[in-house]
């Protein structure tokens, strides 16, 4: 699918056209990317942007899974649930009775009802994807919006925390956002986000190959450092930050490190979820290796994670903010 031609590169977050090349990348479909720097605000960006056919391609039904959750794995899928309780039961903490709570890209909407084992809450997702929302909707306690969050989707001040786990890179318009999240946020409420961090050893020595690229759905990315700095003018205050995922950051090594050697990337990554259509090269024999290969050197990777975010250095950052508007 032909990528739209190249221009002049403005950034995602802030307008800007003054930028850096800083390395090439390929998307799954074999499409070619810039990952470029914005000299003004610091947004890593990709170049050109994604049309909105791509998109389209990119978020079809292998993307969200084939079963009732994403990876169609029954061993892998149980593993990834453990972590959305233990998400919801963090969230739970910050959270009082009858509260309100905004879970923008909540998928199939597990968080939230995980969270609603906690206590008695108002329960708000917003899910893009129809094909997502198949088992969401079925769920009368969930309020789910089917499309981008807008300015006069709900009262300022309605809620008293606004979840994003891992779609801010995914964000059309996410400087747009954050100011409508600071408006239906109320004063003292906590923004709770994250996302890949481009600062990472991981992304530092895979560059283009690193998993948590994952173009042409990722379209922007951050160091920790210079979000902090664009969160402050958009009257975020940070509270916690946090650069270590079991979830997310061992994998991360190991599927970058695949991507390496493999001619497709994230091939093995797409076979946990069920995806049977992508490279179809790529037979039982080779995948099975793959997962025996994970296998022997999870205890590694699992080490280096934590060595890596012990120094700031994590493949994924998870930031805590409060909304210090007046």
């Amino acid at each position: 699918m032909p990528l739209p031609e190249k221009t002049d590169a403005a950034c995602i977050f802030c307008g800007n056209f003054r930028c850096r090349f800083q390395y090439a990348t390929t998307d799954m479909f074999g499409n070619n990317y810039e990952l470029r720097q914005c000299l003004n605000c610091g947004c890593w960006f990709l170049f050109p942007m994604p049309t909105a056919e791509l998109l389209s391609k990119a978020y079809d039904t292998s993307y969200y899974g084939s079963e009732q959750h994403k990876f169609g794995v029954k061993p892998v899928a149980k593993f990834i649930d453990r972590f959305r309780r233990k998400r919801a039961a963090g969230i739970a903490s910050l959270l009082k009775e009858n509260q309100n709570i905004l879970d923008i890209g909540c998928g199939r909407g597990d968080f939230l009802r995980h969270l609603s084992s906690y206590g008695n809450y108002g329960l708000y997702g917003i899910e893009r994807s129809e094909t997502a929302l198949v088992k969401t909707l079925g769920n009368k306690e969930l309020h789910i919006q089917t499309r981008a969050l807008g300015e006069r989707d709900f009262p300022e001040n309605f809620f008293d925390v606004i979840t994003m786990f891992h779609v801010f890179e995914h964000l059309t318009e996410p400087k747009k956002t954050l100011e409508i999240i600071s408006h239906v946020l109320k004063p003292g409420g906590r923004l709770v986000l994250s996302m890949p961090n481009i600062g990472s050893w991981q992304a530092g020595c895979f560059k283009g190959k690193w998993l948590h690229l994952d173009p042409p759905r990722h379209l922007l990315f951050f160091k920790p450092r210079d979000f902090l700095e664009a969160m402050k003018k958009l009257n975020f205050s940070i509270e916690k930050v946090n650069y270590f995922s079991l979830e997310q950051n061992p994998y991360g090594w190991f599927q970058s490190l695949m991507n390496v050697f493999s001619k497709q990337r994230e091939v093995l990554f797409e076979r946990l979820k069920g995806n049977k259509v992508y490279a179809p090269g790529y037979g039982r024999l080779k995948i099975l290796f793959q997962k025996l290969l994970l296998g022997l050197t999870l205890p590694f990777i699992v080490c280096l994670s934590i060595v890596e975010s012990l120094v700031g250095k994590g493949g994924t950052v998870k930031f805590v903010f409060k909304n210090s508007k007046p």
